[in-house]
């Protein structure tokens, strides 16, 4: 009498398929961890613009010597070389100035990294400044 044999194991073609599917998973997972670092990092840069942006507008706040105009300038963030474009214009009521900062990356172009806008009140006039005795 033959006996069926009873068959134990895996086939080569089911673990060639079982390679085939974990190499895809793999891949997959090695490709969502270079987009999360590559995230990571445009989003550090994009803050450090920011931090750059707003230091820039509290400096044009506290000196109080708005002119109306546009100014490029190097704005870095420690090893983060970045260009700053200001914009500043009268508004039609002559009592506010609107102030525009752009930050971008000095290396290379590309859309701004960060962009800021406002508006600061004119500081007063010395002649109209009240006078405390």
């Amino acid at each position: 009498m033959r006996g069926r044999r009873k068959s134990e194991g895996f086939t080569l073609i089911e673990v060639l398929v079982a390679l085939a599917i974990i190499a895809v998973a793999m891949a997959a997972a090695v490709r969502v961890a270079g987009l999360m670092t590559q995230s990571n990092g445009l989003l550090r840069d994009k803050s450090m613009a920011l931090l750059a942006a707003q230091s820039r507008l509290a400096e044009l706040r506290l000196d109080g010597r708005l002119r109306p105009g546009r100014r490029t300038f190097e704005c870095d963030q420690g090893r983060l070389k970045l260009r700053c474009e200001q914009v500043i214009d009268a508004t039609a009521d002559g009592r506010l100035f609107k102030v525009n900062v752009r930050v971008l990356d000095a290396a290379r172009e590309a859309p701004p990294l960060a962009r800021l806008e406002t508006l600061v009140a004119r500081p007063p006039s010395p002649d109209k400044q009240a006078t405390v005795e």
